[in-house]
């Protein structure tokens, strides 16, 4: 896993997990303004917005992806 960090090019879309630097923990992106300069994301059950500045986009290689992908429902295919 690679931290990449959100620049101008660079954005976060709403649904996609980031990390949020300061508290090291990855949080669910809720909105993006990039006029602001915040995030507002969601951790532990909370929403909260900070800076931009403060997360990073996280990057999985081929590998990483596909151990993650979960298996499909067996159950109607018989």
């Amino acid at each position: 896993m690679k931290l990449i960090e959100i620049t101008e090019d660079i954005k976060a879309t709403p649904g996609e997990y980031i990390f949020h630097e300061p508290t090291r923990q990855m949080v669910l992106c809720g909105s993006f303004n990039r006029k602001l300069d915040q995030i507002r994301v969601l951790a532990r059950g909370r929403l909260f917005v900070d800076k931009i500045s403060n997360f990073k986009k996280i990057a999985l290689t081929r590998q990483e992806k596909a151990k993650r992908r979960a298996s499909t429902c067996k159950g109607c295919s018989g």
